[in-house]
């Protein structure tokens, strides 16, 4: 017999458990939270209206990822409720692209030294994950000003009517963290649509630099027209050659001095200090040339290694986000352990994940930072000295130290994919059903107990029947699992576990 024709005769759609990836999981994606949520899901979210910090260390498969998309389900159901007090979500959970930007440009600084993988990512600071964050979250409210979602009202037509100072933010943040395709074009039809002021300062001396010209030709042409017996050739040429070295003078002030020395320096200095980002600086000349003098200064621009530029940077982010109806900001960082540079190194994940424990990051007003981290770095985080703790204050962060499952909270977490896989209308079937009677609910439970997380409750299940399938033909009409094939299939599970827990086997 095979599992489908099983299956089938339980007006079971499909398999429920042969997902093992909750990104890629059908079954997942129709099922609200509240049939699969984890039972500290309501103290990991916290209340929107208020965010606020949490720390969740749990294994592969425990369903971090899940909680991540169930976090995203939940802020849009919010944002839909209330639409005067929007949660914007920033999920900081690809860190592929910032990290080999990071590596390369740490490289190329410490060609000399040879400087090896994991101490350049030692070099990582809090400041280059605000970088990056900014990053992320910077493009969507542009976004959402420039090509808002269809029913909502157009943002920049709301920021139009904001103060001046909140235009000058979002153009701010634009010229800085914008992506980096078709960067210029959004950075002018954004100054369009809001309607921010005019630099005055670069239109005074661009149009000297570009009309100074005229005076001279002006001189020119007067020279033949206009005769007085004071006025000689001598005369005409002395003021043609003043006007025209004040000309060079406004063309080298404008050009020169000002686009390419100060200008571009700034530029480089600041794309320097963005190491996570990848800013070049022909991209932040483009864009900061049309920024006021008083917005280019070493006070506002992130070109020092310092945190502060970057906090202040995050703050303008919400009074620009505030007009748009959005009362905070939730942070997610999950899949730390994936990107190439770190390929599950418990190492270069501690050098990666411990600058964003910081206190003053964690517990910042209107921001709520969510951190689902691998239980490595759980290992990890118990040898740090106790100044450590103090500066982190995780007694402050909701701290969820191990993300298990009980073998209840599993059985009806497998309940409820069952129930999302059959037919319409067909007779509710529980895991119990799919065995004989002499397996017992508690039987089940506990098998589902030894798996710890739900990756691995799944496979048990989805071994089951395939072990019982495959040791019987269609024509003996076992529609259900014996004693048996259960626990024959939960000592091969548990024994998987236990050789995964301890590094000996992958998963």
């Amino acid at each position: 017999m095979n599992v489908t024709r099983f299956l089938e005769h339980w007006s079971i759609r499909e398999n429920p458990f042969k997902a093992e990836e909750a990104r890629h999981d059908a079954v997942f994606a129709r099922l609200h939270d509240g049939e699969t949520a984890h039972p500290d899901f309501e103290k990991i979210i916290g209340d929107l209206t208020r965010p606020s910090a949490s720390i969740v260390f749990g294994e592969k498969g425990s369903g971090k990822t899940a909680i991540r998309i169930q976090i995203a389900e939940r802020i849009a159901r919010h944002n839909a409720l209330h639409p005067d007090a929007r949660v914007l979500l920033v999920p900081y959970d690809d860190l592929n692209p910032f990290l080999d930007r990071f590596c390369a440009e740490v490289r190329d600084d410490a060609d000399k030294d040879g400087m090896e993988l994991l101490k350049r990512l030692k070099s990582l600071r809090l400041a280059d994950h605000l970088d990056g964050i900014l990053h992320v979250a910077v493009p969507r409210v542009i976004d959402a000003i420039l090509d808002p979602v269809a029913g909502d009202e157009p943002g920049w037509r709301v920021l139009r009517k904001a103060s001046v100072a909140t235009k000058r933010d979002a153009q701010l943040l634009q010229a800085l963290y914008d992506r980096h395709e078709e960067y210029e074009s959004r950075a002018a039809l954004l100054r369009r649509r809001i309607a921010v002021p005019w630099n005055r300062y670069r239109l005074v001396w661009k149009g000297l630099a570009v009309w100074g010209w005229l005076p001279a030709a002006a001189v020119g042409v007067a020279s033949f027209f206009v005769t007085r017996e004071w006025i000689g050739p001598l005369f005409w040429l002395w003021a043609l050659g003043l006007l025209l070295a004040a000309w060079a003078v406004l063309l080298f002030n404008w050009f020169v001095l000002e686009r390419i020395v100060v200008l571009k320096r700034k530029a480089r200095r600041v794309g320097k200090k963005m190491r996570i980002v990848g800013r070049s600086t022909a991209e932040l000349c483009a864009t900061l040339e049309f920024l006021p003098p008083e917005d280019r200064t070493s006070a506002i621009l992130p070109a020092d290694d310092g945190e502060e530029r970057r906090f202040a940077l995050l703050a303008r982010l919400r009074r620009v986000i505030q007009p748009l109806g959005y009362a905070g900001i939730i942070i997610i960082v999950d899949r730390v352990d994936e990107p190439s540079v770190i390929s599950g190194d418990a190492d270069s994940m501690r050098a990666v994940v411990w600058p964003l424990l910081n206190n003053k990051f964690l517990q910042q007003e209107g921001v709520g930072v969510k951190l689902l981290l691998p239980v490595e770095l759980r290992h990890e985080l118990f040898r740090e000295s106790s100044a450590f703790f103090q500066g982190a204050r995780l007694d402050k962060q909701n701290l969820i130290e191990r993300l298990t499952w009980s073998g209840a909270a599993l059985y009806d977490l497998c309940n409820g994919r069952l129930r999302a896989c059959q037919t319409p209308d067909a007779a509710p079937v529980t895991i119990a059903d799919l065995f004989d009677d002499e397996v017992s609910r508690q039987d089940i439970v506990d098998a589902l107990e030894q798996m710890h997380q739900p990756r691995d409750a799944f496979k048990l299940l989805y071994q089951c029947m395939q072990e019982h399938c495959s040791n019987i033909t269609e024509d003996q009409q076992k529609w259900r699992i014996p004693r048996p094939v259960l626990d024959s299939v939960r000592k091969q599970q548990a024994e998987r576990v236990m050789m995964l827990q301890r590094g000996y086997r992958p998963a």
